[in-house]
């Protein structure tokens, strides 16, 4: 057989995701995972500044021996969309202002993406592609290679999105009116300012967006999903029947990164020595003592919460790491933790991090008893998968439904009282919506030694750790699932026809 006969016959996966941590580790963790069955080229295409984000994961799975892994580069159209260099990723704007020019460079991707494409060596078997990129699944289409959607959420959110879409019943709701989302295996009300953004778009370009992304996901043969059957299969049956979709539950994928210090982290010495000491300081602590709180990449959250939350936390007496990420109004916040007194009076006992950690090794380590988190999907899933009881604090994207999912489904976390979304661009609005007290007594629900639902909560969340652990294993749910996704792809290629 030639060279390029073998070429032409070599299986190989392009992904595409969306420019964000959220979205973009997840992706990569998946990708690892399909480089190391070694069937086939694994290529990541992504902007040079989201390459430096997960370098060191791809060049460890490289060393360990999946050279099969690729990552392939496009310039992101910063200059055309008004945007200021650097800012290739979501969390990196300067301004939530800038967020309409973020959209619309991720609109202009189609013919980087294109250039891509002809590139590609071999031609690709599949795109799976974040839905976000809705480019990603016109230049698929373009090219006559099949597509598949990753969603970084759950079926439980898939659902309630689906059968919001066909019933329209949120339009005729106020914001605040609560009301139930029609055809879910559990009666599960929400407001309206608390569902997906796309359904309260108020702008050309939103709604342009939003519009592109829907459409995206209906070129795909299928939708792969960071979640497991045994956490939602009410949910990921009811979804497969609604809409006759191929759905593959393959999570959850961050227990398959060996590289818990290193994932989603930008090379920094410094960070490495404060790394060392959290980790260290943790040692210290009893086993299931300690509040891990983290809001997540993409928290605006304004000052006076924050200051509101820390409190919170000092009042229960209570060891716990409070972690500071992004620049938003960072002078201010700091200006108000020294105002306060705050950090000098819970020396010892409380951490205050400015800045990324190893979320994952910290969510792991014997000493955390709770996790305090705004419920973006990862790191629900990662608290879940670890066992630890949440205590949700969602603001918007579909964090809402999540804190659903933990709360009310899984029954593995309570509620810290955010009722309200807080938007883009709108965070000077949203004030102190949960006080210090919702704060204390949410944590001792689910940390309480004494009391028995508190018991409940954790043996509940206990379990489903196992249940995540059993899923990823030889003979699990999910690994099963990989081995049918993969048969698939190429079933799909042959379908479409390869290399017309």
């Amino acid at each position: 057989m030639t060279q390029q006969k073998k070429l032409e016959n070599q299986l190989h996966l392009v992904l595409i995701p969306f420019m964000t941590p959220g979205h973009l580790l997840p992706m990569v963790d998946m990708a690892t995972l399909l480089a190391r069955q070694n069937l086939m080229k694994v290529t990541i295409v992504t902007t040079p500044l989201n390459a430096v984000r997960v370098r060191a994961t791809i060049d460890r799975e490289i060393r360990s021996g999946s050279s099969n892994l690729h990552i392939q580069l496009f310039q992101f159209p910063n200059a055309e969309a008004g945007l200021p260099e650097g800012c290739e990723s979501f969390d990196a704007l300067p301004s939530t202002d800038l967020r309409f020019n973020f959209m619309k460079a991720v609109l202009m991707l189609q013919k980087p993406l294109e250039q891509v494409f002809e590139k590609l060596n071999p031609t690709p078997t599949c795109v799976m592609y974040d839905p976000y990129v809705p480019s990603a699944a016109s230049a698929a289409k373009k090219f006559r290679v099949p597509g598949i959607t990753f969603d970084g959420t759950n079926c439980f959110k898939m659902l309630c999105n689906h059968n919001l879409q066909s019933s329209k019943v949120y339009k005729d709701v106020s914001d605040s009116e609560p009301f139930f989302v029609p055809g879910l295996p559990h009666k599960m009300s929400f407001k309206r300012s608390q569902l997906h953004p796309f359904f309260n778009v108020t702008t050309k370009p939103d709604e342009e967006y939003r519009d592109k992304v829907w459409e995206s996901e209906k070129e795909a043969f299928g939708v792969i999903v960071n979640s497991f059957e045994e956490l939602e299969p009410e949910y990921l049956k009811e979804y497969r029947e609604v809409t006759g979709k191929k759905v593959y539950c393959i999570g959850p994928v961050s227990l398959s990164n060996m590289d818990k210090a290193q994932r989603g982290k930008i090379e920094s010495s410094n960070e490495e020595e404060q790394d060392n000491d959290c980790l260290k300081w943790l040692d210290s602590w009893p086993a299931r003592s300690v509040i891990y709180v983290c809001l997540g990449s993409l928290n605006c959250v304004p000052p006076e919460q924050l200051m509101e939350l820390g409190l919170g936390l000092e009042a229960t007496d209570r060891p716990f790491i409070l972690v500071l990420r992004g620049a938003y109004k960072r002078e201010e916040m700091e200006n108000l933790l020294k105002e306060d007194g705050l950090e000098e009076r819970v020396k010892g006992r409380g951490l205050i991090i400015r800045g990324w950690v190893p979320q994952v090794l910290i969510l792991s380590h014997k000493a955390i008893g709770s996790f305090l988190t705004h419920c973006g999907w990862n790191s629900t899933l990662e608290g879940i998968s670890y066992g630890v009881p949440l205590i949700t604090f969602p603001m918007f994207a579909e964090q809402f439904y999540n804190e659903k999912v933990v709360v009310e489904v899984l029954q593995t976390g309570v509620k810290v009282g955010a009722e309200s979304t807080m938007n883009f661009g709108e965070e000077e609005n949203y004030g102190v919506k949960v006080k210090r007290e919702k704060v204390k007594e949410a944590i001792e629900k689910v940390m309480g030694e004494e009391d028995e639902e508190s018991e409940r909560i954790r043996e509940r969340a206990r379990n489903y750790a196992e249940k995540a652990k059993k899923a990823v294993e030889k003979g699990g749910s999910s690994r099963l699932n990989m081995s049918v996704l993969i048969q698939d792809m190429i079933q799909q290629r042959q379908v479409i026809g390869f290399n017309n």
